[in-house]
């Protein structure tokens, strides 16, 4: 039921009404487009009168991690955003800050209790929002028939509703800056080696960027795979036909045999997901690593970072593998492992060199080519560990970057209850992604090819030379780009 001080905005395609929330005005499941079903989104429709935005819309289709079932099955209805705002109205003219979730490309949804913008809004007085886009084959299978890269497409159909709408939420059209992790960040890169994504956002945040951006040959032949589980060929018309639920059953089960796969999909076989970004030449036409030394993201400020240790969340989740994986993701450099870290044993060899070859490593080298391509780059770690995990694992950004530690993803990597420590490091984060946000920059110097210098977050924040040094030597020679088909 809605009272008198509920508040209300008007907007392309109608009036929206919210609810106040600790000072702040809160909209949830707001439509921003309509996804053609394995097709490319099209404009949201349009309604009469006001329409009541107070609850979340629903997931895409994914199987949750909590539960293990399906959910979100209404594959054409789950395009919203989300919106937190101090000060809606077209005169406040606030930083917009907009969240683009991870989940391995496969799952993630903005209803997630982690990705509540409450805090970030209300200290960074920022207009926060959070959007939903396609996951798994809805959003990410290289099918015939159907354009590549959909939830890359739904990304940026947000951004234009951010454009065209965040105005009447207080929000600046012209300062966004748009953050994400692991997945978000994968996205967020490749956003900005698209040309359809120009001038929709003037500064990014990437935590944990994935290294893995297809080449067509190997997308489509994963595809072949994972259309094969339903008994079809990997064709949009096909695949249309089913159920969003049996599409994700399907790429489920696919995932769990993907080793058999390696001597055609190299190290992606040994990953947690089929799915990543297409470089199609068209929706994104070449890898970031060039894009950007080419100059693509010379106009947008850029922050990117990993953790210290970001393989160690999936093998504490018992995804750690009894081989030795040095030949499978460093061929050649081997023995440049061993001699850098003498002390490692082959368990944690192999999550040194996962760390470096999915996270690491591209995020590192993503700074030198915003670097060389005239951009601005602030580089980061997180360096201060999980209670839970015993280490500065894949994932434990996320509550510190929105401030929300005591529950659901929170408790899972800090505890309950929360260590004072957790709190500090959350504020400078916080700190530091909001000020970056308004046009102040993080609080540290911008990152040069010489010196690399790199933001450390732990207790004793400090800015150092970019502290994985061993690694970047290992993998100074290396080329990071498109990953092949191999046969």
């Amino acid at each position: 039921m809605s009272t008198t001080t509920d508040p209300e905005v008007r907007i392309t395609t109608g009036g929206v009404r919210g609810r106040t929330e600790g000072g702040l005005a809160v909209f949830r499941g707001i439509p921003y487009a309509r996804p053609a079903r394995l097709g490319a989104p099209e404009p949201a429709e349009a309604w009469d009168g006001v329409r009541d935005c107070v609850a979340f819309g629903p997931p895409p289709p994914q199987r949750s991690m909590v539960t293990g079932a399906v959910e979100g099955g209404g594959a054409e209805s789950c395009l919203t955003v989300n919106v937190w705002s101090p000060s809606p109205g077209a005169g406040a003219r606030l930083p917009v800050m907009v969240w683009i979730y991870g989940g391995a490309y496969r799952g993630g949804q903005s209803g997630d209790s982690v990705y509540d913008g409450a805090i970030l809004a209300r200290e960074g007085n920022a207009v926060v929002v959070t959007l939903n886009y396609r996951v798994g084959m809805e959003g990410f299978a290289h099918l015939d028939g159907a354009p590549a890269n959909r939830g890359l497409l739904d990304q940026v159909a947000a951004l234009e509703w951010v454009r065209d709408n965040v105005a009447a939420f207080g929000g600046d059209p012209g300062r966004v800056t748009v953050f994400g992790e692991s997945a978000g960040a994968g996205s967020i890169i490749a956003l900005m080696a698209m040309p359809r994504a120009a001038g929709l956002f003037g500064r990014a945040i990437a935590q944990s960027v994935p290294g893995t951006y297809f080449s067509a040959p190997l997308a489509a032949d994963i595809a072949g795979v994972l259309a094969a589980e339903l008994g079809l060929p990997p064709e949009a018309g096909a695949l249309a036909a089913v159920d969003p639920g049996r599409l994700v059953t399907a790429a489920e089960a696919a995932t769990a045999k993907m080793r058999q796969y390696e001597d055609r999909w190299g190290a992606v076989a040994h990953t947690v997901t089929p799915f990543s970004p297409v470089v199609d030449g068209d929706v994104l036409p070449r890898d970031p690593w060039s894009a950007l030394s080419a100059g693509a993201g010379r106009d947008v400020e850029l922050i990117v970072g990993h953790t210290r240790d970001e393989y160690r969340l999936f093998t504490q989740m018992g995804q750690a593998e009894g081989r030795d994986l040095l030949g499978v993701f460093a061929p050649g450099r081997e023995q440049a492992y061993r001699d850098a870290y003498p002390s490692a044993g082959p368990d944690l060899l192999n999550e040194l060199v996962q760390s470096d070859w999915l996270f690491r490593m591209p995020s590192q080298r993503l700074a030198d080519a915003q670097a060389a391509g005239g951009g601005r780059v602030y580089a980061y770690e997180l360096a201060w560990a999980s209670p839970a995990i015993g280490a500065a694992c894949h994932g434990l950004d996320v509550p510190l970057v929105f401030g929300n530690l005591g529950s659901g993803m929170g408790t899972f990597f800090l505890g309950d209850p929360v260590p004072g420590e957790a709190a500090a490091v959350s504020a400078s984060f916080r700190h530091a992604w909001t000020r970056f946000a308004a046009g102040e920059g993080p609080g540290w110097a911008p990152y040069e090819p010489e010196g690399r210098l790199t933001r450390v977050f732990d207790v004793e924040p400090a800015v150092v030379p970019y502290p994985e040094e061993a690694s970047r030597r290992i993998w100074a020679t290396h080329t990071f780009t498109t990953l092949p088909l191999l046969t």
